[in-house]
């Protein structure tokens, strides 16, 4: 039987075949999934902020997209995967409170997925596919065995991207 690995807020998490990497309760935090199918070695990291560099103080490198990657990246490589053939797919992203006069700043969601394709993007992995925006949260898992990456909502049910 696989392994069920939780991966809490400002975690991550990497694993292999047969272990299956699941985050709960996304709302404008992201989702970041890695995966190598020919090693079926991967890692699911829970954002919450898009940059370290603006925050105060943090010792949790997780909990930003601009520190979080590079180091799952890192591990995920140094359990076996190649980081050339390593492709990512990520959800979240969500505006969960409506404001009237909302600024840049308030866009947590929006800010979170440009940023995470970015940092992607500067480290050569291509996002296969993406579930972000909108106004609800989501529960997330990576299949390692398959690659297979499950977006979960309340009222919209359960796709596979």
């Amino acid at each position: 039987m696989a392994d069920l690995i939780k991966v809490g807020m400002a975690d991550y998490k990497v694993g292999h075949s047969p272990s299956t990497l699941v985050s709960y309760g996304l709302g404008s935090c992201i989702g970041v999934s890695l995966y190598d199918p020919i090693k079926k070695v991967g890692g699911l990291l829970h954002i919450m902020l898009p940059d370290s560099t603006q925050a105060r103080a943090s010792d949790n490198p997780a909990k930003f997209a601009d520190t979080g990657i590079p180091l799952m990246i890192k591990d995920v490589v140094a359990l076996g995967a190649t980081k050339a053939r390593l492709v990512a797919k990520i959800a979240g992203g969500a505006q969960m409170f409506a404001f009237s006069n909302a600024s840049d700043i308030m866009k947590v969601g929006t800010r979170n997925a440009e940023s995470c394709k970015q940092i992607l993007r500067r480290n050569g992995i291509k996002i296969i596919a993406e579930d972000t925006g909108g106004n609800y949260g989501r529960t997330v898992s990576i299949d390692l065995a398959t690659g297979s990456y499950k977006v979960k909502t309340i009222d919209r049910g359960e796709k596979t991207i």
